[in-house]
């Protein structure tokens, strides 16, 4: 499979995975947990398969977020919930939630399945911690459930692939929002936010691209800037593709998700910008 086809799989996999981040029922999954605040679950939730590892680990492999927005979340998190807990918890509730968007789910789940689990088994795993994490967990007995690991496994991979391309193209973590946000016209005090970057953090960040002739002096992307996010964006596609090389009926199951990914972006769940600004967090 080409870029092209990683492309579309990710715009089916993203909001199947996201629900455990915005849908309100998962929210409330992890503070029943213990867990306290919307952040300590999103940091808590998804670094969970690694075990109760440190924040500087967490920092590396999340990437884009300050330091101390993780180290207000971890290692605390690990005293009210551990990580099995967690990992039961999201699964569980980000499967509830699909089956309630999309009914159908029960019957895509084991079509769709097979491909995934394949497409799993055979992509590249060096250099992919979270990828790495999430495809040693056990198995799940529910198709629902199962089908969300896998859909999140896959997520991992692709955004594993994403960082490192933002690695080796020599941006760090608040570079890689500020071109981002420039490149893509969205707020940045939108995304200051989000990731918690103090304005000091983003003007000297947005000095640094300047210098680099990836921003203007206005901070609006460079011809310079424009062409390394559609080369980040194109390399990611391209090391996310790695996982769908000859997989049988990977096709078959873009095609039977598609309906409950598209259940989920209609009800609102699917984009973190859209969340953020709605101020759910």
């Amino acid at each position: 499979m080409n870029a092209a086809f990683a492309r579309a799989m990710w715009r089916v996999l993203e909001p199947l995975h996201g629900v455990t981040y915005f849908a309100p029922e998962c929210i409330a999954a992890f503070k029943a947990t213990g867990l306290r605040g919307y952040w300590m679950g999103y940091f808590a939730g998804r670094a969970a398969p690694l075990g109760p590892v440190g924040p500087s680990v967490v920092e590396a492999v999340f990437y884009n977020f300050h330091p101390e927005m993780v180290r207000r979340a971890i290692p605390d998190a690990w005293t009210f919930a551990t990580p099995t807990t967690i990992l039961d918890t999201r699964r569980t509730a980000a499967a509830n939630v699909l089956r309630t968007l999309s009914p159908d789910l029960t019957d895509a789940a084991p079509k769709a399945l097979p491909a995934l689990t394949a497409a799993i088994a055979a992509a590249p795993v060096s250099g992919r911690t979270l990828f790495a994490a999430n495809r040693d967990l056990p198995p799940a007995d529910r198709p629902e459930e199962a089908l969300w690991q896998a859909v999140t496994t896959l997520r991992e991979h692709r955004g594993d692939g994403h960082f490192a391309t933002l690695l080796t193209e020599g941006l760090d973590a608040c570079e890689a929002v500020v071109l981002f946000a420039a490149d893509t016209g969205t707020p940045p005090e939108m995304w200051r936010d989000f990731r918690r970057w103090s304005e000091t953090d983003w003007t000297t960040a947005q000095s640094r691209l300047i210098d680099r002739g990836l921003l203007t002096e206005s901070s609006k992307p460079t011809e310079a800037g424009r062409a390394l996010r559609t080369h980040i964006e194109s390399r990611t596609d391209t090391l996310a593709a790695t996982a769908y090389h000859g997989i049988p009926g990977i096709e078959t199951a873009l095609e039977v998700l598609l309906p409950a990914a598209r259940a989920v972006e209609t009800a609102g769940l699917a984009n973190s910008a859209d969340f953020l600004r709605a101020g759910k967090v």
